[in-house]
């Protein structure tokens, strides 16, 4: 079931009441859905999720639904703590899980599971594919996120990714920089195993610009699609088989060179 409501209230009342009885759905519904990010109000211009059902709100104020019962029902798989340096915290995203939420709800981000677990503010740095597992920061202060941010933009963030793709890529070692969307984008690869017997091969890919899906549009345009990959391949019983495995800079808030790798276990194997 899908609903979108935008509704401006024409007496002082609470999000839920209103909502409820303008969608027909039942307040529990509407409550589930506020908690999980799919109501939105505007304040000073912006527009913010609202998550308190009980808040009495003036007339006039303008409040959006976006109720979709499958996206509201599914339960996001855990990430994983992998260091805390207070002001930014490092995680392991599993494969299916958001980097951040969208208008349909936030509760499957990993932004909003790290807000819920640590009880701090959360600010994006950068994204990695809902399909895509892997090294993560969240900065917890607006200085930190702009000063990591930053390091993404200047290309000073060494990111090195595993992939497993359809047959064996030759040379072993290529560097790919087809421009995309009309944007210059280079990504290296190293192979690192061939499997004759499933003719797919692991690969060590690095990137020195971020595109979007650049990694996954770089291999699929040299007749390599990663495996899972149902957009730029062809899907399979498995997750996409693409994990960003290491992360290494220079802290601009430590003062000193910092590297974060996933540990073997959480590795693509």
């Amino acid at each position: 079931m899908k609903v979108t409501l935008d509704l401006t209230l024409d007496q002082r009342q609470t999000a839920v009441d209103a909502l409820s009885a303008a969608s027909g759905l039942p307040k529990s519904r509407i409550k589930d859905a506020m908690t999980k990010g799919a109501c939105w109000t505007f304040r000073k211009g912006r527009q913010l999720r609202l998550r308190r059902a009980k808040q009495e709100l003036d007339a006039g104020t303008r409040l959006l639904l976006y109720y979709d019962s499958a996206v509201l029902e599914r339960t996001p798989p855990e990430p994983t703590l992998l260091a805390d340096q207070r002001r930014y915290t490092v995680w392991f995203k599993p494969h299916g899980l958001l980097t951040q939420g969208s208008q349909w709800g936030d509760h499957c981000s990993l932004l909003r599971r790290v807000e819920q677990s640590l009880k701090r503010p959360v600010f994006l740095v950068h994204r990695l594919d809902a399909e895509a597992a892997g090294l993560v920061l969240i900065a917890h202060d607006r200085q930190a996120a702009g000063a990591l941010s930053r390091r993404f933009a200047e290309r000073t963030m060494s990111k090195i990714y595993r992939a497993r793709v359809q047959g064996i890529p030759e040379p072993a070692e290529q560097r790919l920089d087809a421009p995309l969307d009309g944007k210059p984008a280079r990504t290296w690869l190293r192979l690192l195993r061939a499997e004759t017997d499933t003719d797919t091969s692991v690969l060590e890919v690095r990137i020195e610009t971020g595109r979007k899906h650049q990694i996954r549009r770089h291999l699929a345009g040299i007749g390599h699609p990663i495996v899972g990959d149902r957009v730029y391949g062809t899907a399979a019983s498995v997750p996409m088989q693409l994990m960003a495995v290491r992360l290494s800079f220079t802290c601009p808030l430590l003062g000193r060179p910092v590297d974060y790798g996933l540990p073997d276990e959480q590795r693509l194997q």
